[in-house]
């Protein structure tokens, strides 16, 4: 009984020694967590997509709450919650945002299979990233849409999708976030984050093609040829012609759609806009609806039947 005794009393003292090390340690090496993280993170969407900057939620809230210490939330955007989401996390934290515009995810390649036709087979792994390193891909143009759809697996709300008719992928704004997942993973950078606009109304240049003109014109039928005659159309200063390739301002741009007109391999695209209305072929005259110039007026020259006249007989 009495090694029995022995070894509980030293298995005892040796469980309370380890427990007073632990709570020491425990309090020396203790990490401080500001309660207002926990917080904020249950107002986050949870989605830990990354388009904010960080690494997850997680970071985001850390970040959200060290700016609110500092005094300045701005450049701190979650673009799942949007502003709701953001408005309740400053209203949390006594602070004031600023709302920013919505963003949506454009992809900037119109090479069809019509505008762009397949001119090689490509056998290896069917991803953007593999083809990608292996060259060109299936056609000429070494800088559009590969359509492997690697920017679809990387989208966790299902709003990009590869069209099976014209092999580009395409973004449903309903669904788009703004997370720029499909961006980073794009090896080519043909998707790019551009403001919605007014009633979703936005204009750019869809191709990302810095061959010289011959060349580009060669690989796809829509491809920009860097000509310039946007740049010079445009009265806003909105458009810069670099390395052969037009950009479109959105910052600048006012959406008056002079460039797109202007442009002679149609690489301007303009989004949401409604259709123009037809011209009438006899428009009348508002003004003066009895105008000579009126098509309507009886009285018009152009309107009345020609008279004949008899010479009469000498």
């Amino acid at each position: 009984m009495d090694f029995i005794l022995i070894a509980v009393i030293v298995l005892g003292a040796i469980a309370l020694i380890a427990a007073v090390v632990l709570f020491a340690a425990s309090k020396k090496f203790a990490v401080y967590e500001d309660p207002r993280i926990a917080q904020v993170s249950e107002l986050l969407p949870g989605a830990n997509c990354g388009g904010c900057g960080f690494a997850g939620c997680g970071g985001m809230a850390d970040a959200l709450v060290k700016g609110a210490d500092a005094g300045s939330l701005d450049g701190l955007n979650c673009p799942v919650g949007g502003a709701d989401v953001m408005g309740r996390v400053a209203d949390l934290l006594g602070m004031a945002i600023a709302n920013g515009e919505p963003k949506v995810a454009v992809v900037r390649c119109n090479g069809t299979c019509e505008n762009r036709p397949r001119i090689a087979e490509y056998a290896g792994l069917r991803t953007c990233a593999a083809m990608h390193a292996c060259g060109a891909g299936e056609t000429a143009c070494g800088f559009g849409c590969l359509g492997c759809g690697d920017c679809v697996e990387a989208c966790q709300f299902d709003a990009i999708h590869i069209n099976p008719e014209t092999g580009i992928a395409e973004v449903d704004e309903e669904k788009c976030v703004a997370c720029g997942a499909c961006a980073k993973a794009c090896p080519r950078g043909i998707i790019e984050l551009r403001k919605k606009g007014p009633k979703g109304r936005r204009v750019y240049v869809g191709c990302v093609n810095k061959d010289k003109g011959p060349a580009a014109m060669k690989a796809c039928q829509v491809s920009c040829i860097g000509c310039g005659k946007c740049e010079k159309e445009c009265a806003f200063g909105a458009i810069t012609v670099e390395n052969n390739l037009a950009y479109i301002d959105p910052e600048k741009c006012r959406l008056c759609r002079k460039c797109e007109k202007a442009c002679p391999k149609h690489a301007i695209i303009a989004v949401n806009f409604p259709a123009p209305k037809p011209k009438p072929e006899n428009p009348v005259n508002p003004v003066n609806p009895e105008s000579p110039a009126n098509p309507a007026n009886p009285a018009s020259p152009a309107n009345q039947q020609p008279i004949e006249r008899k010479e009469a007989a000498v």
